[in-house]
């Protein structure tokens, strides 16, 4: 009997081939692409077949290959069934995450799909605030925070946020580009977000400006407030790409000048002191904490 291949090699193959693409497998399973090709490679040599034509643009199951594909796939999720079936009550726990509210809406929630494909039995209950520095009661496991670090609680952990840039509406940016940059941000209407008031100090100074900053248009509680008032049209505001890389990529707003400046803050994930060595915190800390931001 030929022995069979090993599982990691068959789940590249199979996220591999449910995609048509070894980028798309490696992001579902958290590799690099090059690993999957590799793995890839390693089970076609085991079988002595292709399972993939190799296409100037992306991958091709071949006929075999396709023929492949269709057992193992329902292997999977068989084997996911029974698993599911067998043991979910027993291993289900359930995580209990605070987050400020434009870091839950922007960032962590459309992620969240990601955690459950990797711990199935962890349940995340995700609450929002605007603004939190404490946990008052035992309803809180993990907080994520903004601010300057330096809470009482004993473990607080650093998240990557990306730098904070100028955002505004398509239309709005040909408003501000018949003028040097400084000119133009001063007699820009601003979006400015409460708590961050200085971000425009530190941005004029970065484009050399002596001068105050301009008043502002609107002011909003939160950067997910911000992008709402900024995609009517009018506006802008320094927001973190972090916040607005989904924004930014569909092109419903513009980053017109390009230039970054750090956070004055940043954002933290919160342990509760008596929370312990639990693994369902333990494994969403890992996650979050690798998560490209």
């Amino acid at each position: 009997m030929r022995r069979l291949p090993h599982v990691t090699w068959l789940r590249s193959f199979e996220a591999a081939a449910r995609h048509s693409s070894f980028s798309a497998a490696a992001d579902e399973l958290h590799l690099t692409p090059a690993a999957v090709s590799q793995q890839i490679r390693l089970l076609e040599r085991h079988l002595g077949i292709q399972l993939f034509k190799r296409l100037a643009k992306g991958v091709e199951l071949t006929d075999l290959g396709q023929a492949y594909a269709l057992p193992i796939r329902k292997s999977f999720l068989e084997m996911q069934t029974a698993t599911d079936g067998l043991f979910s009550d027993r291993r289900k726990s359930r995580l209990r995450v605070r987050s400020s509210i434009s870091f839950a809406a922007l960032i962590l929630a459309p992620r969240l799909n990601g955690f459950r494909r990797l711990y199935p039995e962890v349940e995340i209950e995700l609450s929002t605030t605007v603004w939190a520095d404490r946990m008052s009661d035992a309803s809180i496991d993990l907080d994520i925070r903004y601010g300057e670090g330096d809470w009482p609680e004993h473990s607080i952990h650093p998240l990557p946020i990306a730098a904070e840039t100028i955002v505004c509406h398509p239309d709005y940016a040909g408003t501000l580009t018949g003028a040097p940059p400084a000119e133009a941000l001063c007699a820009a209407d601003i979006v400015q977000i409460v708590g961050s008031e200085t971000d425009w100090d530190r941005m004029l100074d970065r484009f050399g400006a002596d001068r105050p900053r301009p008043s502002h248009w609107m002011k909003a509680d939160s950067s997910l407030i911000a992008l709402q008032i900024l995609g009517g049209g009018h506006g802008c505001a320094i927001i973190s790409r972090s916040f607005a890389r989904h924004d930014l990529e569909v092109g419903r707003l513009v980053a017109p000048f390009g230039v970054e400046i750090p956070m004055g803050q940043s954002f933290y994930l919160v342990e509760r002191d008596d929370l312990g060595s639990r693994p369902d915190a333990g494994a969403f800390i890992d996650w979050i904490r690798d998560e490209q931001l």
